[in-house]
């Protein structure tokens, strides 16, 4: 009985969920400021925003290896500069349980895969189409072992490469193919062999033409052409991605860039600034990148994430420039 009508979803980085139809956003002139999609607090930011049918699911998997499913007509209907409602008001979750990855799904095709990582290494790829039946509880997705949990969930072809990242500065590039199709409470296979008190801290699907963005600890950070990643054997230790000296610290985040996005970086005193991808230099794989922002002595970076044009609209209308701050930092 619900009317099938395409809704802009969005979704902030603290985890904040809305909808509104394709309607409000007006079409506009082309340079115009466009509209602020959602209301966030200091610290938040818009993450993820698309475009999906009120009769699609968004997959919702967890820390802990489940996956939950949620209907895009159950998602409230906010006004446009609402914050929305948090997505773990909406799932139910167990002790110590939290959001890991959603991935938008249109339809359950056979040619789609679910790929899995965790942050010992282990990676898991299975059939979208298993994931088909919804549970009212959510479902296991993977079996995670005592100590691991699930880190990223990409959507693939089955055919794509595989890009990990880890703390202590390696990287692995590999085919999908290396990867067999498993069953749904499989435990995977070896993605990434780990030194000891290393962990996987970042997951993609390499694209032609794009950049690693990658960040550490002290706020050194620089992108590298993906071509610069050979492709490997799946199961090896990788190649050196970021120098981990103790002036630049263990590795943050990776993300997987274009070059004419905005980025936030996340301190682990709660500080978010974005910054321009196109005013971080380009270096080679094994370099210490230069500072991108400086911190205070006992402040940390702890993630990185994309921003959408949303945020910087925001920023506009509230007169505020978050980039100022970053592009002087990055001349060093």
């Amino acid at each position: 009985m619900i009317v099938e009508e395409d809704m802009v979803v969005t979704i902030s980085h603290a985890g904040y969920i809305k909808r509104n139809p394709v309607s409000l956003y007006r079409s506009q002139r082309r340079g115009g400021r466009g509209k602020v999609g959602m209301g966030t607090k200091e610290e938040d930011f818009v993450e993820r925003i698309f475009i999906a049918s009120t009769h699609h699911y968004l997959l919702i998997f967890t820390n802990r290896g489940r996956v939950h499913w949620l209907k895009v007509y159950q998602i409230p209907q906010a006004g446009r500069a609402a914050k929305g409602k948090a997505i773990v008001n909406m799932i139910n979750l167990g002790p110590g349980e939290r959001l890991s990855a959603i991935l938008p799904v249109r339809e359950f095709g056979e040619d789609k895969y679910v790929v899995m990582v965790t942050k010992q290494g282990t990676i898991k790829k299975t059939e979208l189409a298993a994931y088909s039946n919804p549970r009212s509880g959510g479902i296991i997705a993977i079996s995670i072992e005592n100590g691991d949990e699930l880190v990223d969930v990409k959507l693939t072809t089955g055919k794509q490469d595989i890009f990990l990242a880890t703390r202590r500065g390696m990287a692995i590039r590999f085919r999908e193919d290396d990867v067999r199709d498993m069953g749904r409470t499989a435990k995977g296979v070896r993605g990434i062999r780990l030194v000891k008190d290393d962990e996987v801290v970042g997951v993609d699907i390499p694209a032609q033409n794009t950049f690693v963005l990658t960040v550490a600890e002290k706020g050194f950070g620089k992108c590298t052409p993906i071509e610069e990643y050979r492709l490997q054997s799946r199961g090896g230790k990788g190649t050196i991605n970021l120098k981990t000296v103790p002036k630049v610290g263990d590795v943050s985040g990776v993300l997987q860039v274009a070059g004419d996005e905005h980025v936030m970086l996340i301190s682990n005193s709660g500080k978010v600034i974005r910054i321009k991808v196109a005013d971080i230099p380009v270096n080679h794989r094994a370099t210490q990148g230069v500072k991108l922002i400086d911190l205070e002595p006992e402040e940390k970076l702890v993630g990185i994430a994309r921003t959408t044009a949303e945020s910087a609209s925001e920023d506009e209308e509230s007169g505020e420039n978050g980039d100022n701050g970053a592009e002087d930092n990055g001349s060093e």
